[in-house]
């Protein structure tokens, strides 16, 4: 950190992960090019075996799965649409072709700017990280139950109204892209943070040896999710916290158009610090967006030096519509 200001490196230039402390650790970049000139990889047909051992608790994680997915096609035995499947993969291929660039694009983000919103205001906006082709065909993805290991019906466990799946490894190539590359910068922002709060906890340029470190401790289930919610859903203020090794910071991408696909159903963050009420925030998000924000606590600067405040975030209620989002979370969960 050079005057106040991170150095990300230049995001022209090759990523490679620096000798040098972690404030100055830029992610590795792609050598594939500009994302509209990304060329689609082919796309497996197989299907991964079920996975048996259950949700994982956002918010202290419910011991027990969630139910069973319903295939949706009103008979259990019955064989898949032909053309259901030709659109899945069609989507699957957009997504991979997508994520062939998502490395490039994140590296070109003004990472400074994004910093210093987190500073000031506990979250940041990084508008149109994906297109709205990418949106639709991500949100599609809903629909296909082998690419999740849970699904969790938030009514039955007090966490709101609506559902979520947790994606299963391998994650698809769009949100494993995504959270690898999304990982080197912000891992520079939260060491100034745990720095900042004189928190004990660094965390490596590289998101594998993050996770190794994860996985050392049992916490071992992916947390990348897809939320959906319908009229009348919401998402209760929570944190979402999987075990002792939590990274600051996460991401949720809006995958719906407001206004057109739903109304209602705003981002909502909440600061409660300390001895002073708690200040709500609502965040703006169109189809694409990606906001930024704490997953339990952030730094701010106090008459009295820096203090510690704590972070909640959740979803109003759903007037009309659907909407689904996608959450990316650094760490694993026991």
């Amino acid at each position: 950190m050079k005057n106040g200001e991170f150095d990300f490196g230049d995001p022209a230039a090759e990523r490679k992960p620096r000798k040098t402390p972690p404030l100055s650790v830029a992610p590795a970049a792609p050598t594939a090019g500009p994302r509209a000139a990304a060329v689609a990889a082919p796309v497996a047909a197989a299907v991964p075996a079920a996975d048996a051992s259950g949700a994982s608790g956002a918010r202290a994680a419910p011991a027990a799965a969630g139910p069973a997915e319903p295939s949706g096609t009103g008979a259990p035995d019955q064989a898949p649409d032909a053309v259901a499947i030709a659109q899945a993969q069609a989507n699957a291929r957009k997504l991979v072709a997508a994520a062939a660039g998502i490395g490039v694009h994140v590296a070109a983000l003004d990472w400074q700017a994004i910093a210093d919103e987190l500073n000031a205001h506990g979250h940041a906006i990084v508008p149109g990280m994906l297109t709205a082709d990418e949106c639709i065909a991500m949100a599609a993805q809903y629909a296909q139950p082998q690419l999740y290991r849970s699904r969790v019906v938030m009514s039955q466990h007090g966490f709101g109204s609506g559902e979520y799946q947790y994606f299963r490894y391998p994650l698809p190539s769009m949100i494993s892209a995504l959270r690898q590359s999304l990982y080197g910068p912000l891992a520079a922002i939260a060491n100034h943070w745990h720095e900042a709060m004189d928190l004990e906890a660094r965390f490596p340029p590289d998101h594998a040896e993050f996770l190794a470190r994860c996985h050392a401790a049992g916490q071992t289930r992916p947390t990348p999710l897809m939320l959906q919610y319908g009229p009348g859903d919401y998402n209760c203020l929570h944190q979402d916290l999987y075990g002792d090794h939590v990274f600051p910071l996460q991401a949720a991408i809006l995958l719906s158009e407001p206004g057109t696909d739903f109304d209602g159903g705003e981002f909502v963050l909440t600061e409660q610090r300390p001895r002073m009420q708690s200040r709500v925030e609502v965040v703006p998000l169109k189809r694409g967006d990606m906001v930024i924000f704490p997953v339990n606590h952030r730094p701010a600067q106090g008459a009295r030096g820096v203090y510690r405040v704590n972070m909640r975030h959740g979803v109003s209620r759903l007037r009309a519509g659907s909407r689904h989002t996608l959450g990316i979370i650094f760490h694993d969960a026991n």
